[in-house]
């Protein structure tokens, strides 16, 4: 667990250097002396063919675990971007069946890979590819301008709707989860980007983990990066007997802050 931690750390504060190298080095370093496998039957990628918005890109995924399996820990990669490693989903609670929709900026045309781990030790990798207008999302501009950006950092809206997307086989497993929204203020400075007046690059600030709990207790922890969209939106599923929602956000800079749902009819 240590090592993996050291490689993900390793990763995520790379640079441009590791993100231009193949994807088997950025395998290599993320799962060292691990093997991948075909994932094409457990992870179902939806990703746009080019991007509409290079800093506000949804990525998609559903991942179903092979019979007699469930998913422990799910990997977003964007192998050409900054911070290759965007995010992690480690679930406290295995899941027969897990779905994530995030929106993320993508830095140019890249390689996407999602990578799922079995509760057996297993990894499963699925490839898509991405392609840009070449924008340069990680380095484009604030929306909002920074210091405004502070006065609502950390405020979250929490939606559950009932189902998730699924398909054929995966039905059954659909109409047992619901989806939660988390709609969440943050700025999420990538440390490339430039104040429009003094020409300054603005201090790296990004939101480093959301911790979401259900019915009090932890559920999934979310690993973020610079990859995260300015303003993210995050979609995952959850068991549709949930009747309480708990999410804190904490990032680079040490703020934390709370939001919390409880769901009608309970």
């Amino acid at each position: 667990m240590i090592l993996r931690s050291a490689a993900l750390c390793l990763v995520l504060g790379a640079g441009p250097a590791l993100a231009e190298s193949t994807w088997d080095g950025l395998a290599s370093s993320i799962w060292p002396d691990r093997a991948l496998g075909d994932g094409s039957d457990v992870v179902a990628i939806d990703a746009p063919y080019r991007t509409e918005d290079d800093a506000r890109t949804q990525v998609a995924a559903q991942v179903a675990a092979p019979p007699g399996l469930r998913i422990g820990e799910v990997t977003v990669v964007l192998d050409e971007n900054p911070m290759p490693v965007s995010a992690v989903f480690t679930l406290a609670e295995p899941q027969e069946r897990f779905f994530f929709d995030v929106t993320m900026r993508v830095n140019g045309p890249t390689p996407l890979h999602v990578v799922a781990e079995t509760t057996d030790g297993r990894l499963w990798a699925a490839e898509s590819f991405v392609k840009t207008s070449g924008q340069g999302a990680c380095a484009a501009p604030p929306g909002t301008d920074p210091d405004l950006a502070l006065a609502t950092l950390g405020d979250m809206v929490l939606r559950v709707e009932d189902g998730v997307p699924g398909a054929g086989a995966l039905d059954r497993l659909s109409r047992m989860q619901r989806r939660l929204d988390v709609e969440l203020s943050h700025p999420s400075h990538s440390g490339m980007q430039r104040d429009q007046i003094s020409l300054l690059y603005i201090p790296m600030r990004y939101v480093a983990d959301l911790a979401i709990d259900l019915d009090g207790g932890n559920y999934v922890d979310v690993t973020g990066s610079i990859s995260l969209s300015e303003n993210p939106d995050l979609a995952l599923s959850i068991p549709g007997n949930t009747q309480h929602v708990g999410v804190t956000m904490t990032d680079t800079d040490g703020t934390t802050t709370h939001a919390e749902a409880r769901l009608p009819g309970y």
